[in-house]
């Protein structure tokens, strides 16, 4: 269950948790709905309540098993902060998480409110990265909460960009990830929208990585930008799998 990925910025996917609800703009066209609903058609068992969410407690354990240290995006099919999911549940990914220490965990979510509530709860072992989506300048509060959270390593996922942001918090962030929309009905994004945020990656020292210009599939537009590939790693991700251990 997403031993590879081919997601640019992470080498597999884990998923103890699937489904999900929308809160704000970015959902409108959630990828991960319309692939659960492609598994679901496939008779997937996992799928089988569609998007609905479901927990898997039975793959809380997947990543131990997983002897090679790779980068793990944790619920690219969900929202590891939903508000359904219960703190146990929260408490026990994150507890595997601190026992796979040769492993980096990127954790993602758009429920900024309740990542600040429960973070003085949780373990935050170095390997543990935590990030909130930020699609347009509405939402660049959630940036406030992510900081009060004691991560090794915080970032944004700017993804999908639909609108320009002028002022990007970046204080107490060391990662941003850019990307546009796919699927069948994206929303394009504005190369002016790319440069203002690479931009200001720059002024201010913080790794920037441009995932995809999007269109009808992921890979439609390419990522190139300005004539070259912005691939950078926040530079605790080399600390962190050059001293992993097997």
């Amino acid at each position: 269950m997403g031993d590879q990925s081919a997601i640019e910025w992470t080498d597999a996917t884990w998923n103890p948790v699937t489904g999900c609800t929308k809160i704000s703009p970015g959902c409108k066209h959630c990828y991960a709905e319309r692939l659960a609903a492609r598994l679901q058609a496939m008779g997937n068992p996992r799928y089988r309540n569609g998007f609905k969410l479901t927990l898997h407690p039975d793959q809380l354990t997947l990543p131990l098993r997983w002897r090679e240290p790779r980068h793990i995006f944790v619920n690219s099919m969900s929202d590891l902060f939903h508000e359904d999911v219960p703190e146990d549940f929260i408490s026990r990914a994150f507890d595997v998480m601190a026992q796979a220490h040769w492993h980096v965990f990127q954790v993602l979510t758009k429920r900024a409110g309740r990542l600040a509530e429960l973070a003085p709860r949780l373990p935050w072992p170095s390997n543990v990265w935590q990030g909130v989506s930020v699609e347009n300048a509405r939402y660049t509060s959630r940036v406030a909460d992510l900081v009060k959270v004691p991560a090794a390593v915080r970032f944004l996922s700017v993804e999908p960009l639909l609108g320009p942001i002028t002022h990007l918090p970046l204080d107490g962030i060391d990662w941003v990830i850019v990307g546009g929309e796919s699927g069948p009905d994206h929303r394009p994004i504005q190369p002016d929208w790319v440069r203002a945020i690479r931009d200001q990656c720059a002024e201010t020292g913080v790794a920037f990585f441009f995932k995809q210009w999007g269109g009808r599939t992921p890979k439609s537009g390419g990522r190139t930008f300005e004539g070259r590939e912005w691939s950078a790693m926040p530079a605790s991700s080399r600390r962190s799998m050059a001293g992993a251990g097997t």
